[in-house]
């Protein structure tokens, strides 16, 4: 059973850092690609950052390009997701997704991130 798991939300403070963490574990799964996603108001997930591993081929938000930078750590099916200069958009909670080499997808449970004053 695959098991995505997030880690490294908090609170920050406006223009403070966070980085994010996402292992994956439980199979001997063939990773396509990963990826942090934030829940829009509306309910739906949009993509903050995204990486490739077959190439390390990155994709960013316009959010978050420029600020956020991900990562990955393939010896142990791990992302990361570096925020840097973070606004003060109040509470949002971030999710892992993976996407196996057959096409199908897993979501971790989401962590949550406050950037306050």
């Amino acid at each position: 059973q695959v098991q995505v798991q997030e880690s490294g939300g908090g609170s920050v403070q406006p223009g403070g850092s966070l980085t994010l963490s996402c292992a994956v574990s439980g199979s001997s799964l063939s990773i396509a690609a990963m990826g942090w996603y934030r829940q829009a108001p509306d309910g739906q997930r949009e993509l903050v950052a995204g990486i490739r591993m077959i190439d390390l081929w990155r994709k960013y938000s316009d959010s978050a390009e420029g600020r956020f930078t991900i990562s990955r750590d393939g010896a142990k099916n791990a992302i990361f997701l570096q925020m840097h200069y973070l606004s003060p958009e109040g509470r949002d909670v971030y999710y892992c997704r993976v996407e196996a080499g057959g096409g199908a997808t897993y979501w971790g449970q989401g962590t949550q991130v406050t950037v306050s004053s």
